[in-house]
């Protein structure tokens, strides 16, 4: 077992000088509240029609609906009934993203999101599932939904209703869903920014150093095989890029064919020249915050050897998604190999597949995407055994700010918790999105954790209008969906 303060870590933990400790929070007074006091109880009651006298004779259950007549009850938990699920799809936040609104019979509702580039389908076929069940009861319907998820976007529909769910059982109790998951061991959380690729280092280096400018103090840099493939000499096999860039997903294509089986190889100078990427952005960011990398192409585990070991030098925070995940081995090989940390896990559905990479001792870091991974509490559990065995825990996230605070309301409840990737920077609507927070939501690279109820965010209706999907309506009825007949058991 490798211990928490494994060398290859670095100064992932070290926090700027210039990041202060929060003020200590006011005391409360009764008054703030709204509860009374017993006197200012006792005269209320008088002035309200109601004698000492008389108040104190009357059966307890008159005495309790007269003493609660005035309180502002957010709703009651245990008649709260789901009674609808529609979608209002996004576009370019940075990507396409389904935002799920469950709907109540107490009025009020609770925000959660597809992962970014999902279909809304995913989460579409859940509905008859929830519909009249009791949303409080967030942990029993995930159970009753989650053999619908899978891998990738394919969990998206399971965990944005999960998301959906944590809000409302939030809302209904008028407490943040940091405090339902235990409580928070930290106030603000730390973001790990990226930027758009160039083909000159120089031109990559001034982007992230502007990361750096605006605050942010953990970067990560995406950069890969494709930079270089068409220099001469650089790469091994470039007939492989004849078939399509890394996204494509038809088969077939480079982008849909397994790592191991491009037959792509990187020369010696190839190595340099992707070498040259990360010792341009050294030289501009300098080494007194992380810098992490990711998105290096579809090669075999020797050439990922190779490249990580001629990066040792820079030491960079984590080599992410060298392979596909389930390749538990060839990541053990890997890891293995090299100094610099391993990490992987953004496209991993539930908690086994990461027990199995951390028990084999194949991965030195985990990375869940919330939206992928289960959830938010399927997410602390994550962190929570990764923590159990020396493991930390960054978060991978792309998408709107409703995921966006679903994550850190779970970063803020998990003790291993590193950093959460925001990858909306350069959007300039991207925090208009929701209303009824403080803003701005990112300040010097840290996101403070809500205090209102739920995910503590509002949708802004007329900004999410303005940026739908394309032939998408804003929270159309989605009836078609409210009866599937199935029988949805695994065993007989």
């Amino acid at each position: 077992m490798k211990p928490i303060d494994n060398p290859k870590f670095s100064n992932l933990f070290n926090l700027p000088n210039s990041f202060k400790k929060e003020e200590p929070q006011k005391t409360i007074e009764p008054q703030e509240t709204g509860i009374p006091d017993r006197r200012s109880f006792l005269q209320k009651a008088a002035l309200g029609g109601l004698g000492l006298g008389a108040f104190m004779s009357l059966p307890i259950e008159d005495t309790l609906a007269h003493s609660m007549q005035n309180v502002n009850r957010n709703s009651n938990p245990s008649d709260l009934r789901i009674t609808d699920l529609r979608i209002a799809e996004v576009a370019g936040a940075p990507m396409r993203c389904p935002i799920i609104r469950i709907d109540t019979n107490q009025g009020i509702y609770g925000l959660g999101e597809v992962r970014d580039g999902a279909s809304a389908r995913y989460a579409l076929v859940l509905k008859s599932r929830i519909l009249g069940e009791n949303p409080c009861q967030v942990e029993r319907l995930f159970k009753k939904i989650k053999l619908f998820g899978n891998h990738a976007r394919q969990a998206g529909g399971v965990c944005g209703i999960e998301m959906a769910l944590w809000d409302l059982a939030g809302k209904a109790y008028n407490v943040p869903i940091y405090q339902m998951l235990g409580g928070k061991y930290r106030d603000s959380i730390r973001l790990y920014s990226d930027t758009t690729k160039s083909n000159d280092p120089e031109v990559f280096a001034d982007r992230l150093k502007a990361r750096k400018d605006k605050g942010y103090t953990f970067l990560k840099m995406d950069f890969g095989v494709e930079m270089v493939k068409d220099n001469e000499g650089s790469v091994v096999n470039t007939r492989a890029f004849e078939k399509g860039k890394s996204w494509d997903s038809e088969y077939g294509s480079y982008g849909r064919t397994g790592h191991p089986f491009t037959g792509v190889q990187i020369t010696d100078k190839g190595i340099a020249e992707m070498v040259e990427f990360v010792a341009a952005v050294r030289n501009k960011v300098g080494y007194d915050i992380p810098l992490a990398a990711d998105h290096f192409g579809h090669f075999d585990y020797k050439e990922c050897i190779r490249l990580g070991e001629a990066l040792e030098p820079y030491r960079l925070a984590w080599l992410e998604d060298m392979v596909p995940w389930f390749y538990t081995e060839k990541w053990k090989q890997i890891t293995n190999a090299i100094k610099t940390p391993t990490l992987t896990g953004e496209d991993i559905f539930l908690k086994e597949e990461f027990i199995k990479l951390i028990e084999a001792r194949a991965i030195d870091m985990i990375q869940p995407d919330l939206a992928s991974s289960g959830g938010i509490l399927e997410t602390k559990k994550i962190g929570d055994y990764a923590e159990e065995q020396g493991i930390p825990m960054a978060m991978h996230f792309a998408g709107t700010p409703v995921s966006f605070m679903a994550n850190i309301h779970c970063a803020a409840a998990t003790e291993n918790f590193i950093a959460l990737e925001h990858h909306s920077v350069d959007i300039p609507w991207w925090e208009d999105m929701v209303k009824n927070i403080p803003k701005p939501l990112v300040i010097d690279g840290f996101a403070k954790v809500p205090e209102g109820p739920g995910l503590g965010i509002e949708l802004n209706e007329e900004v999410i209008k303005q940026h739908l999907q394309e032939g998408t309506e804003y929270f159309a009825p989605t009836d078609d969906w409210n009866t599937d007949r199935s029988n949805d058991r695994w065993w007989s």
